[in-house]
């Protein structure tokens, strides 16, 4: 079966399978070299971008679905993955793109054909270590890349507007709860933790009161061991202390950045 075939396929068995109007989008976001990452998919035909996303099962709930895309899409199992926000504009929706999409693929449907009524879609946004992560496209998609975030090209639809909620959901997050085991190695230097939060929430923060604070939250630990191979003084590296991090997502942190 060619790939248009494959796809024509799920487009007429779809109906059957998925919930109507309903998808989830997926805001995957790494951290590597100083720079904070989003996962992208370059559509087949179109010389646009989009986050990667699908329809969810009949017999599976929204948060299984997401769980699913982003497994497909970084071949990750255990992912911090959280809601944020249901985009459901009646504009968000644009009929004629997706047939002129499927025109080129060779596949005319009906008018009211159910790939082309509005949908609405469940945001989540995930947080990833970069190294470990092996991006794949689907049958629909032809590249699958890092961006950084402040690079992002012109993305189809609504999905800059997603992109922009997921951020701003990432940087209040910051004021309650700890980021960085997800983005991080698992040993890594203050300097490197701070310019993590200086990436996320995009201003600079006096170097003292951040180390002292993030302390005082008592989710790190501090190892015997250095960081090797840097030209000035070598910083200690730091681990986060699991147990006392989870008890922070669930319980929250006192003040913000």
């Amino acid at each position: 079966m060619t790939k248009n075939e494959a796809i024509g396929a799920l487009i007429e068995e779809g109906q059957n399978w998925f919930l109507p109007s309903l998808s989830v989008d997926c805001v995957i976001f790494g951290f590597h070299d100083g720079e904070l990452k989003v996962l992208l998919l370059k559509h087949r035909h179109l010389n646009m971008w989009g986050l990667p996303g699908g329809f969810v099962y009949k017999d599976e709930p929204a948060d299984v679905a997401a769980q699913r895309v982003l497994q497909e899409r970084t071949g990750l199992q255990e992912i911090f993955l959280q809601q944020f926000h249901t985009f459901g504009d009646m504009e968000r929706y644009d009929k004629e793109f997706h047939n002129r999409d499927l025109k080129k693929d060779g596949i005319t449907v009906q008018s009211d054909h159910w790939l082309l009524q509005r949908f609405v879609t469940i945001g989540y946004y995930a947080l990833v270590e970069f190294s470990k992560v092996s991006p794949s496209e689907d049958t629909l998609t032809e590249k699958c890349l890092w961006w950084d975030i402040r690079k992002v090209p012109s993305l189809m639809l609504d999905h800059k507007k997603i992109l922009d909620k997921a951020l701003q959901t990432l940087r209040m997050q910051l004021n309650y709860q700890p980021i960085g085991y997800n983005l991080l190695p698992e040993k890594f230097t203050m300097p490197e933790l701070l310019k993590l939060y200086e990436t996320i929430l995009d201003k600079k923060l006096d170097r003292r009161n951040f180390q002292r604070k993030i302390l005082n939250y008592g989710i790190l630990r501090r190892l015997k061991e250095i960081k090797k191979g840097v030209a000035h003084k070598a910083p200690y590296l730091y681990s986060f202390d699991l147990n006392r991090y989870q008890e922070a997502l669930s319980v929250g942190l006192q003040g913000g950045w």
